[in-house]
């Protein structure tokens, strides 16, 4: 009996374990950055914009990616893995877009599903879903980013009215939102959410500029000046900082997949290349250094797939996935997705750092990436925690 062909693109065939329908997730959204992204994207890069950001809100909404794991209010109620095979394909174009539609659906949109009114569930969501309203989710600020807990940013009673003063720092979508999601702690200490309309007295989102990743993204501070927010405003069900936590859980999973996007595409970038680039003249593919570098790429790329595949069983499962477990899946592949793209840029030389090429791109971007979300430090202290049953934070 012949052996079945391998795919080198695919050697373990685990596009095989998708179904229909999440292939047709993955076509869908692949074909679509294709035509309407890829021909742009490193220019936007380059310029350091997301050109017409609302547009393309519209028409992610259109497609149903923006808060597409959650159910009711416009939302497409889609399984976690169609949600990650999503995040795959939008990171394997580039970090930014993933950011956006994480953001959007994994942190503000899954705050207000989560945690807030049915008015503030029906005023927000589905709108949010449908890309005619951007969101954004104020958490880290610019002196407390791993520790959330001592966030600076006060709410405080004044009658039946909260007011909001502080600021928030590395803020995806800031600027264009028209709600954000912004946790503050009471005079008790009890750290609250609210959805905070953008055009609120008071709030201002200065753009943030010089970045060197995530350059084709909206990222910008939140400022709130004695910004006075009626008592409907106060998310009812967030209450301690565990809710924001859980809120990042939620768009954690979203990286777990993402970066194996990026890591797909650089390798891809440095098999391609390997194969034409000629040097004592044959392809340097025909080297065994080079080949070397390409199989241990193709390892951890399809190991990083593999544990987002098994997450996504859990996440979708009655059981659900732990807090480490994803902890585990965004140390090991955001970590693996990086050296990843180091390993191609020496395949591709000094074509490595060239904007003609997506790998400089990819692995800039996932510099921002290892820190958001919990950095390697953080993720690390997390998983010890729950292998040794001591925390090691402090």
């Amino acid at each position: 009996m012949p052996f079945p062909a391998l795919d080198p693109n695919d050697p373990l065939a685990l596009e095989s374990l998708l179904t229909d329908e999440e292939r047709a997730v993955r076509d869908t959204v692949r074909q679509y950055l294709d035509a309407k992204v890829e021909p742009h994207i490193a220019d936007w890069f380059e310029a350091g914009e997301l050109p017409d950001l609302p547009g393309l809100a519209r028409e992610f909404g259109a497609m149903g990616l923006l808060g597409m794991h959650l159910e009711g209010y416009g939302c497409a109620g889609m399984s976690a893995r169609a949600y990650g095979i999503a995040c795959r394909e939008l990171e394997a174009t580039d970090s930014g877009l993933r950011s956006f539609v994480s953001v959007q659906g994994s942190l503000a949109m899954f705050a207000i599903h989560r945690f807030g009114s049915q008015e503030q569930k029906r005023e927000w969501l589905p709108r949010m879903a449908a890309g005619e309203a951007i969101g954004c989710f104020g958490l880290t600020e610019p002196d407390h980013g791993s520790d959330p807990a001592s966030m600076a940013t006060r709410a405080r009673r004044d009658g039946a009215d909260w007011i909001l003063d502080g600021r928030k720092m590395w803020i995806t979508n800031g600027s264009v939102s028209a709600v954000a999601v912004v946790w503050a702690r009471d005079d008790e200490g009890v750290v609250r959410g609210f959805a905070v309309p953008t055009d609120t007295p008071g709030f201002s989102a200065p753009l943030i500029k010089h970045k060197m990743s995530l350059r084709a993204s909206v990222t910008s501070e939140l400022v709130l000046d004695g910004v006075r927010l009626p008592a409907s405003a106060q998310l009812p069900g967030a209450r301690g900082v565990g809710a924001p936590l859980t809120c990042l859980n939620e768009a954690r999973y979203g990286i777990v997949w993402g970066v194996t996007g990026a890591a797909r595409s650089a390798w891809q970038s440095a098999r391609a290349y390997a194969l034409q680039r000629e040097q004592f003249g044959k392809p340097i593919a025909g080297f065994q250094l080079t080949q070397q570098k390409l199989v241990d790429m193709a390892l951890e790329l399809h190991k990083a797939t593999l544990t987002a595949l098994h997450l996504s069983a859990l996440k979708d499962s009655d059981a659900g996935v732990h807090p480490a477990q994803i902890s585990f899946g965004k140390l090991n592949n955001v970590r693996e997705a990086i050296e990843i793209c180091r390993t191609a840029r020496t395949i591709l030389g000094a074509n490595g750092v060239s904007l003609e090429y997506p790998v400089i791109r990819h692995a800039n971007n996932l510099e921002s990436v290892l820190t958001y979300e919990g950095t390697t430090e953080m993720h690390t202290l997390a998983l010890g925690q729950a292998l040794t049953g001591h925390a090691a934070f402090r």
